[in-house]
């Protein structure tokens, strides 16, 4: 089957579904010009990663670290959601999407309108105190950063600053891990789409969710370990499959 012909099926999955969940990698927003990170020639492939231990340690890892985010914060900022962002963010509005699970770190699906968020690698849209979690948005840590300052110290009480981000070796905010668990042993429907499915715990939710009973449907650029099984699969970018889809459901409403 052509991903042109598999559209239909998907479309009317979502629109029998009562409680879908998307789950989100890199591959929805590399269709908005934000690499991916982990691919060949990724900015992780460019730049060695300052692992969370460095940087609570050693001045010169968490200046490393800041000079990192100088480089990646722009893009970033400069990205704009595209059709897959705005197709998810209308499924929620029509409820038939109970929310999404992102392991993206760009908050591109809440610019698109998408309320109920779970991001598993936080968010590099804000930055907070690793002590008292005073917070500040990117672009004003961004505009310290262009003029040279490379350490950042609480005004309030003297801890460190830190991208919402996780990092390596940071534990994952167990309390999103327990939603998004929640979330997968409940749904109905789940959609993988963009994610290799190979980082971990993340990558287990889709087959939590297959235990429980949830249609598994992935939209992917490459196949992934989990393509076996899955009921449905879409070799396709995700912004014209998902664009397609809600064509055809608002045609058939």
């Amino acid at each position: 089957m052509t991903p042109d012909t598999q559209i239909p099926t998907l479309a009317r999955l979502c629109m029998n579904a009562a409680r879908a969940v998307a789950f989100t990698g890199a591959g929805i927003s590399t269709e908005s010009g934000i690499e991916d990170f982990r691919s060949p020639g990724g900015f992780w492939t460019r730049h060695q990663p300052v692992w969370f231990k460095d940087f609570m340690a050693h001045e010169d890892a968490r200046r490393r670290f800041w000079r990192q985010r100088r480089e990646m914060i722009p893009l970033m900022l400069a990205a704009v959601p595209n059709a897959g962002h705005k197709a998810l963010a209308e499924l929620e509005a029509r409820g038939r999407l109970r929310g999404v699970i992102t392991q993206n770190i760009d908050e591109l699906h809440q610019r698109a309108g998408s309320r109920n968020v779970l991001e598993v690698h936080g968010t590099a849209m804000k930055v907070h105190c690793l002590s008292c979690d005073k917070r500040w948005p990117c672009e004003e840590i961004q505009a310290r950063l262009e003029t040279g300052e490379e350490e950042f110290i609480c005004d309030d009480c003297g801890g460190f600053l830190k991208s919402m981000t996780v990092s390596f070796g940071q534990q994952l905010p167990p309390d999103v891990l327990i939603e998004a668990s929640q979330w997968a042993r409940e749904c109905d429907l789940f959609v993988a789409l963009g994610s290799s499915l190979q980082v971990y715990p993340a990558a287990g939710l889709p087959e939590l969710a297959r235990k429980h009973g949830a249609t598994f449907v992935i939209i992917n650029r490459d196949p992934t370990p989990l393509d076996d099984l899955a009921d449905l699969v879409i070799h396709a970018p995700i912004g014209p499959s998902l664009e397609k889809m809600m064509t055809s459901m608002r045609l058939a409403s």
